[in-house]
């Protein structure tokens, strides 16, 4: 299960921080990627779409000078997640720039489609695809993905409901290429339980929008300090597809979340700043069951930094058994 040198040689955890949508941005991003795990960020944060390569410009600039500061030492890469979906009139547009600016990985969501990955391996880029179970694995592999996301139960985001043993154990019956693993994944104990699984990489969300860099409201960020597992509401109203939320914020919404709706997958409005966008994203806050980890709002640097002596604890404690 050999990891490509992209991934490889420059992280100093197995651990690539998810897209967040709204919260992921520059600062975040830049941050994750000099503490020496994969920063990412969804491409359609960046609004309106002319922003996106200021948002690249920015990065790779960036660390291209600590690369050069720090040569023995470098950043890890970044990552652009792209959303593949029909209601993303942006694809194109954004799929061009992450080709111009050569962004080391691509994350494709929502959809696996063979010339996103030609144009991301045109340059050398890697994808990453997320699925949600064995099936949607195959197909993503078929149509020419490098790695594979499993997102799990528990995940932030639209997670899936199988349990992490058998969404890893399944794939790696006929997939020995790059795999991470995503579903409340909040401690470094986590980071490294998803490699005994047979993971290469662990994959944490919610756990960074308690950051001070993260485009979150405060209140949000405090959230996520607060609550915990049984805390979190899975539903499919808010975008149509299913995902883990918060239920103070369903419930300052004015709405029950044991009596939830359902949504339907045709009203997904991802970038066009529809009203699901605003629903769903900044009135709901999206997380996963690994929040019961989250103490406090800290610097991303200094909870790369926590998550490192956690995962070093763990390893030194199973080797001592």
């Amino acid at each position: 299960m050999a990891l490509p040198d992209t991934l490889r040689k420059t992280m100093s955890l197995p651990l690539v921080a998810a897209p967040l949508f709204i919260i992921s941005n520059p600062d975040l991003v830049i941050a994750l990627c000099k503490a020496g795990v994969v920063g990412s960020f969804p491409a359609l944060n960046a609004r309106p779409a002319a922003e996106l390569e200021k948002w690249l410009q920015r990065i790779t600039r960036e660390l291209a000078v600590y690369d050069e500061a720090h040569p023995d030492q470098p950043a890890a890469p970044f990552a652009v997640n792209q959303i593949v979906h029909d209601s993303n009139d942006r694809l194109q547009h954004d799929l061009d720039l992450c080709v111009k600016y050569k962004v080391p990985i691509v994350i494709t969501s929502l959809g696996a489609k063979t010339f996103v990955n030609d144009a991301i391996h045109s340059y050398g880029g890697i994808v990453l695809h997320d699925i949600i179970n064995n099936r949607f694995a195959k197909k993503a592999v078929e149509k020419g993905a490098d790695g594979l996301i499993a997102v799990a139960a528990g995940a932030g985001g639209h997670a899936g409901t199988t349990s992490p043993f058998a969404l890893v154990q399944e794939i790696r019956e006929w997939f020995d290429g790059p795999l991470l693993l995503s579903g409340s994944i909040g401690n470094g104990d986590a980071v490294l339980a998803a490699q005994a699984m047979g993971a290469d990489l662990a994959y944490m969300g919610s756990a960074f929008i308690a950051t001070e860099e993260a485009n979150a409201a405060q209140a949000y960020k405090q959230a996520i300090v607060d609550n915990s597992s049984e805390d979190i509401v899975y539903s499919s109203l808010f975008t149509g597809v299913h995902g883990n939320y918060l239920r103070p914020s369903i419930e300052a919404a004015g709405l029950d979340p044991d009596n939830l709706a359902t949504g339907d997958a045709a009203d997904m409005s991802f970038g066009s700043g529809g009203s699901n966008d605003s629903k769903a994203w900044k009135d709901i806050w999206g997380c996963g069951q690994g929040i019961g980890a989250v103490k406090d709002v800290l610097p991303a640097a200094q909870l790369v930094q926590r998550l490192r002596a956690e995962y070093q604890a763990a390893r030194d404690r199973v080797l001592a058994a």
